[in-house]
C-alpha cells in the first residue's frame, strides 16, 4: 500500500492545525479497538497487521500527493495550507511505536488490536488507513472462522471475488477469509500476492458452449484430467451426476480420477444425498460433492443438520461482504497526550451512552488462562500496573467487582510491532497466520461456545476513568 493520502480530509486539516499551533510533536497515544463482538457472535479473530505494516513501511507522502494537496482551496479560493506545511509533510518519515495484538488471536469489545504511540501528527494521520484495513479485515476473518466452524473440518474455499466490493475488497477479503480458515480461494492474484492456495472449477458457460452437458465433461476431462470437478446442474443435477459418472469411468480408465462434482442450485441436501448413493454405487467413494450458491455459516449448519453428504464448501457473497453485518464498530482514540513539561495527561471522550465514553492511558490487555483456556481478559493502564490477583470491574456488568485469582498463568497481548519507526516484529507466514486462527477459535469455543467471554478492566484505571468523566463534564459546564 503505497498511497500515503488513504485518509480523510480531516486528519489532514487536523495535521495541519497541529503543526500551526507548534502541538504536532507533542507525544500522544491512540488506542484502535472495537465496541461489540459481529454477528452477535462471542468473539472476532485479529486480522490485517501485515498490510498495516506494509503500509506503514511506506508512508511517505509523494510528490504526486504533494502536487494534488496543492490544489485544493479553502471556501474562499485559498490554498488550503501553506507551503512550509507542504514542505513538513514531504519530509515527514514514520516514527511512532506501535504495539498489536498477533493476526489470528481471538480478541474482545473494549481492548486495543493496536497502541500508537509517538508524535501527534503522526499519529492522527494513521487513524484512517488503520480502521480501514483492521475494521474490514477483522470483520471477514472472524466470518470465515464462523463459516469453518459451521463445516465441522470439511474443506471450505472462498469463491467471493466477482461479488466483493472492487478489486481491494477482493484481496483483503481473500487475504482475511484465508487466515479465518477457509483452505484456499478462486482469486489468483490474491493467490499470487498473498501465497494462498487457489482452486477453481468451471462455470455453467463452459457447460453451455458445448452442444450438450456430455461432450463439455468430457472436454474439462480432457484438458485438466488431473483435477476434474464437474458443475453438475447446468441442466436436470441427476442427469449431470449421471454424466460426470461416465466420464469419472472414463477418466479410471486412463489412470486419472474424478476429483468432484459441485451442486449450485436446487435443494443441496437432498441432491447430495443421492448423488452420494450413485457416486458410491459405481465405485466413486473417494470423488467429493461440494456445494455453492449463496452459503453461509446458517445454511452450511442446517445442511449439516439434515444429514447432507457434502465435504467441500464454496462460500463467497456471504463470507467477502459479511452480509449480515457489513462493517465491524472499530473506533480511534486519543487516550494521552504529554503536556508542554513532557508529563503525560489522560483524555477520554465522554459520551451519554456508556459504550462510548472511551478509555483513557496507555493499555495493555492481560489474558489470563486455567486450565490452558483463557478464562478473562482485563485492560490495564502501564503507569496504573496490576497486582498478581486484581481487583476488575466487568465491562458488560459495571456494577460487578471481582478479583482474578483463580489462573494458573497470564500473558499481555500486545506485542511490539514498531519502535520509533523501526519494525521490530518478525515476520510471520500467512499460513502460520491460519494456524494460529484455527487453534485459537476452536480452544476458545471449545472452552466457552456462544456464552459471552469476560472482559473487565482494572479497577485503579476504571476508578480513574471516572474521575476524568466528572471533571470532563464539570469542566464542560463550566465554560
Amino acid at each position: 500500500m503505497k498511497y500515503t493520502l488513504l485518509t480523510d480530509l480531516y486528519q489532514l486539516t487536523m495535521a495541519y492545525g497541529y503543526w500551526r499551533l507548534n502541538l504536532h510533536e507533542r507525544g500522544s497515544v491512540f488506542h484502535l479497538l472495537y465496541r461489540k463482538n459481529p454477528f452477535r457472535g462471542p468473539f472476532a479473530l485479529a486480522c490485517g497487521l501485515d498490510n498495516v505494516i506494509d503500509f506503514i513501511q511506506h508512508f511517505k507522502f509523494s510528490s504526486d500527493e504533494l502536487v494534488y494537496l496543492r490544489t485544493l482551496k479553502n471556501p474562499l479560493g485559498e490554498p488550503l495550507w501553506n507551503e512550509d506545511f507542504l514542505t513538513y509533510l514531504a519530509d515527514l518519515r514514520f516514527s511512532c511505536d506501535i504495539e498489536a495484538i498477533p493476526e489470528g488471536t481471538v480478541v474482545q469489545p473494549n481492548e486495543p488490536l493496536l497502541r500508537i504511540q509517538g508524535p501527534l501528527l503522526q499519529c492522527q494521520l494513521l487513524e484512517t488507513p488503520l480502521l480501514n484495513i483492521l475494521n474490514f479485515q477483522t470483520l471477514i476473518a472472524t466470518k470465515a472462522a464462523r463459516v469453518c466452524r459451521a463445516a465441522q473440518g470439511d474443506s471450505v474455499i472462498e469463491f467471493g471475488m466477482r461479488r466483493a466490493q472492487g478489486p481491494d475488497g477482493a484481496l483483503s477479503a481473500s487475504r482475511a477469509a484465508y487466515v479465518g480458515g477457509c483452505m484456499a480461494t478462486s482469486n489468483a492474484l490474491a493467490g499470487k500476492i498473498y501465497d494462498i492456495p487457489v482452486r477453481g472449477t468451471h462455470a455453467h458457460s463452459w457447460v453451455t458452449a458445448f452442444p450438450d452437458e456430455l461432450s463439455a465433461f468430457e472436454a474439462y476431462a480432457e484438458v485438466m484430467p488431473h483435477s476434474v470437478v464437474l458443475l453438475v446442474d447446468t441442466y436436470d443435477t441427476i442427469k449431470g451426476i449421471q454424466h460426470a459418472i461416465e466420464v469419472g469411468k472414463r477418466l479410471r480408465a486412463q489412470n486419472s480420477h474424478l476429483y468432484g462434482i459441485r451442486l449450485d442450485s436446487g435443494d443441496m441436501g437432498a441432491l447430495s444425498i443421492q448423488a452420494r448413493t450413485m457416486l458410491d454405487a459405481a465405485g466413486f467413494q473417494d470423488t467429493q460433492i461440494m456445494a455453492s450458491n449463496n452459503l453461509d455459516e446458517y445454511t452450511i449448519q442446517d445442511l449439516k443438520a439434515r444429514g447432507a453428504k457434502i465435504s467441500a464448501w464454496g462460500v463467497g457473497t456471504n463470507l467477502v461482504t459479511a452480509s449480515d453485518q457489513p462493517s465491524l464498530d472499530g473506533v480511534y482514540k486519543l487516550s494521552a497526550l504529554r503536556d508542554e513539561k513532557g508529563s503525560w495527561q489522560y483524555k477520554l471522550k465522554v459520551s451519554e451512552d456508556p459504550i462510548k465514553v472511551s478509555n483513557p492511558g496507555i493499555h495493555q490487555v492481560r489474558r489470563f488462562y486455567l486450565d490452558g483456556k483463557a478464562t478473562i481478559d482485563v485492560l490495564y493502564d502501564l503507569a496504573l500496573g496490576i497486582t498478581e490477583a486484581p481487583r476488575v470491574i466487568l465491562f458488560d456488568e459495571p456494577q460487578t467487582e471481582i478479583e482474578v485469582s483463580d489462573y494458573d498463568r497470564y500473558e499481555d497481548l500486545l506485542l511490539p510491532v514498531f519502535r520509533q519507526g523501526r519494525l521490530v516484529r518478525p515476520v510471520e507466514s500467512i499460513h502460520a497466520l491460519r494456524e494460529r486462527a484455527l487453534r485459537n477459535v476452536n480452544e476458545f469455543l471449545d472452552r466457552h461456545g456462544e456464552k459471552p467471554y469476560a472482559v473487565a478492566i482494572e479497577k485503579n484505571l476504571y476508578e480513574k476513568k471516572q474521575a476524568l468523566v466528572r471533571d470532563a463534564r464539570a469542566r464542560n459546564e463550566n465554560v
